[in-house]
Order: structure tokens, then C-alpha cells, then sequence
């Protein structure tokens, strides 16, 4: 079969028929698809902006990234690493004095004040591997501590707006820790977390050193943490369909929407917004050890750090038991084994993708993974939110058919 330079045409093919399946069925009203591999990349533009027709997606459409936010918003933190402006385990209370001093709950779902004091105080550490104590715990939902979470407006797009990040960090450090600093390895605030403290070591915004360190060398002109008004035709309505009827719902509308303005609060966790092609740039940058176009944008090892599973055995343990038993809610995601700092590593081969293989996925219907096995990227970005299993689907027929598209 003939070449295209690490993947065949009719592996290709393959992908581009299994990806339109997607959007033919009416579940999926577009998507753009990248993958590269060498010198090569390949991508695929099909479908419309809205379910209901509508301007067609193009190469440049440009999408909310979601959870995908995290292992790129985390570049900012390993760039202070790398200039000794952070070391892993300083305390993390001299930038960060809300945390300072903490209460952890005697067990999970306890009162607010049924606490003890924390063995030891926070680090750098807990803070970038999501290990400091507070987290998105699928499995404690309703118990008080997460309650308190989202009413606080500690997490995006709860009922309560997330406030600017002075005071998002008041109310952080009104609340005791769900488990010992360094303990247990929990989902998203973390994230949220890593831009405060970026922020408040560097004395600019957390989206200006973004910019700045990561975004610009790399020519990532369309990511940020919202859509400039004369850009927004480019942005598609988010969906999240009714789980019961699968009718597309607008989650959010690109005119007056979410994105449509500078938020109060910069979150790494899941606010920035970017294309297939900015992302890739980033993730080659990862797999090229840190240099993009001849220039340097992390250390070598700064990269390795990230990309490699750093969960002790008994941590990996609670994240693969969240993901196996929770998979009627995340459709299948989130079962790579291990965690890194800011993104999922394989830790073991659970389907077609290789163990070392790193990245993550986002709730608005974003995947974007590399592996150094293969030096495979794939980007796969759509606008159809986790409210139903179709985004999940796609996601793993993207993935399938791309590790069968390699030329061997």
C-alpha cells in the first residue's frame, strides 16, 4: 500500500469513512480531526458549526478545550520549575496563604468541622501532580465537602459563578481538605490551582505568562481564555443533548456566551479555547523534547517529568477504580492507568494505544494525546458535550482507526 509517510492512504481513508459514520448519523454535527506523524500531518474538516447546518467547520474553527486545558495550562508551571522561580517541594504557603495551616475531614463524607490537622503542609508538589487534598470526587457526590465546593463556585459552570482569583482563593481556604496533602491523587481543582499560583509567583496574570512563555513561541495565536468579538463566527455552539432524548440543548452559544468575554477567573482546569492546529504545535513541541522550530520552550526534562506516570501504586490504584467503575458515566474515559503532572500516561496496554502515550480529554468533546512509542499526535475536536455517550464513542473510533492507519 502506498506510503504517506507513516501512515497508509487506506488507513486514511479508514479514518476519514469512521469519522464521517459519526457526523452522517445526525449525533455529531462537525468535527476537525489532525493527526501527524513525522514530517506529515493529516486533517479532516467535516460537518457544520450547529446541528442544525450552519456555516461548515474548517481546519481554523476554534473550540472550547475544556479539560483538554489542563496538560497545555500546565506548561506555565514547568516553566518556573525550570528557572528555579519554584522548586517541587517548597511549601506552597508564602504565595498561597489561604492554604496555610490546614484541616483535613476525618473521613469523606463528614461534616465540615469533624476535621483533624494536616500532617504536613501543602507543597509545590501536591499542587502540580493534583495530589494537595481537594478535588472533583465522582464517587463523594452529595456528601457536604462537595457541596461546599460547588456552591462556592470553586469549579466552573456550577450553579455558582467562579469568582476572580483572590477571592476564588478565600473561599478555597474556608474548607477543610478531603484527604492528607500528598495523599490522594483528585480531579480539577488542582488545575485551577497551578494558574493562581503561576500567577501570583510571576506577578502577571495567569494568561499572560501563558502567552508569553508558551503560547507565542509556539504561534498558538488562537488560544486563550476567550474569543476576541471579531472571531467569534469561528466558534461553534457547544451542545450538551438531553441524556434521555439525545435532542441537542445549547450548553453555549458563541454571542453572549461564555467564552465571548475575558472571564473573572483564568482556569487552567478547563477555560481555554484553541484549534487543531495550535494544539498540535504544542504536543510535537512535547514529543520533540521541548524545542519547537529550533527553539527551546521547556527542558528536556521538564517534559519527561510531565509525561511520565509519577501515581504511587496504591494512588493509581483509587484513579482506576474512579474510571472502571464509574464508565457508565464517562463512557469509557479516563482508563489510561496512570497521571503525570497536568495529563493522563499510560501506565498499561488497555486498548490500541501504546503504554507511555500521553494526554487528555475534555467534556466538550476534545481529545488530544502524542506517544513517543509510535511519535503519533492526534487531535480529534467536536462540539457535542459528555451529556451522552456519542463524543466518547467518536473519540475511540478517532483513536482506533488512527493506530491502524500506521504505516508498520
Amino acid at each position: 500500500m502506498m506510503s504517506n509517510d507513516g501512515f497508509t492512504t487506506s488507513g486514511l481513508r479508514r479514518l476519514r469513512e469512521v469519522l464521517a459514520r459519526h457526523v452522517d448519523s445526525g449525533r455529531i454535527p462537525g468535527l476537525v480531526a489532525l493527526v501527524s506523524r513525522g514530517g506529515r500531518t493529516h486533517v479532516e474538516a467535516l460537518g457544520t458549526m450547529r446541528h442544525d447546518g450552519g456555516a461548515p467547520m474548517r481546519r481554523d474553527t476554534i473550540f472550547r478545550m475544556a479539560s483538554t486545558s489542563k496538560p497545555v495550562s500546565i506548561a506555565a508551571a514547568m516553566v518556573l520549575l525550570d528557572e528555579c522561580r519554584l522548586r517541587l517541594d517548597d511549601v506552597v504557603d508564602p504565595w498561597l496563604p489561604e492554604l496555610a495551616g490546614r484541616q483535613v475531614l476525618r473521613r469523606i463524607d463528614g461534616e465540615l468541622d469533624d476535621t483533624v490537622p494536616a500532617r504536613r503542609p501543602i507543597t509545590v508538589r501536591d499542587v502540580l501532580t493534583s495530589t494537595f487534598g481537594l478535588g472533583m470526587d465522582m464517587t463523594a457526590l452529595g456528601t457536604p465537602i462537595l457541596n461546599a465546593v460547588f456552591e462556592r463556585g470553586l469549579t466552573p459552570n456550577l450553579p455558582t459563578e467562579v469568582p476572580e482569583q483572590d477571592e476564588w482563593m478565600r473561599r478555597l481556604g474556608e474548607l477543610p481538605l478531603m484527604h492528607q496533602p500528598g495523599e490522594q491523587w483528585q480531579y480539577q481543582i488542582s488545575s485551577d490551582l497551578v494558574g493562581v499560583l503561576v500567577s501570583r509567583v510571576s506577578g502577571q496574570s495567569f494568561e499572560e505568562f501563558l502567552r508569553e512563555r508558551i503560547f507565542e513561541p509556539l504561534g498558538m495565536a488562537d488560544t486563550g481564555f476567550h474569543v476576541p468579538a471579531g472571531q467569534l463566527d469561528r466558534l461553534p455552539t457547544l451542545y450538551a443533548p438531553d441524556p434521555q432524548s439525545g435532542e441537542f440543548q445549547a450548553w453555549d452559544e458563541p454571542e453572549g456566551g461564555r467564552w465571548s468575554k475575558p472571564p473573572a477567573f483564568q482556569g487552567g482546569g478547563g477555560g481555554l479555547v484553541s484549534t487543531a492546529d495550535d494544539y498540535h504545535a504544542y504536543f510535537r513541541m512535547l514529543l520533540n523534547g521541548g524545542i519547537h522550530n529550533g527553539r527551546r520552550i521547556l527542558s528536556r526534562p521538564a517534559v519527561e517529568l510531565m509525561t511520565t506516570n509519577r501515581l504511587t501504586p496504591e494512588q493509581n490504584a483509587a484513579r482506576t477504580a474512579l474510571a472502571r467503575n464509574a464508565v457508565h458515566i464517562s463512557f469509557g474515559q479516563g482508563q489510561q492507568g496512570g497521571w503525570g503532572i497536568g495529563m493522563a500516561v499510560r501506565t498499561y496496554r488497555g486498548d490500541y494505544a501504546p503504554i507511555g502515550q500521553f494526554g487528555w480529554d475534555g467534556g466538550s468533546g476534545t481529545s488530544a494525546y502524542a506517544d513517543p512509542a509510535t511519535q503519533v499526535t492526534g487531535i480529534l475536536l467536536t462540539q457535542v458535550g459528555y451529556t451522552v455517550p456519542s463524543p466518547a464513542h467518536l473519540m475511540n473510533d478517532f483513536w482506533t482507526t488512527v493506530y491502524q492507519a500506521i504505516e508498520d
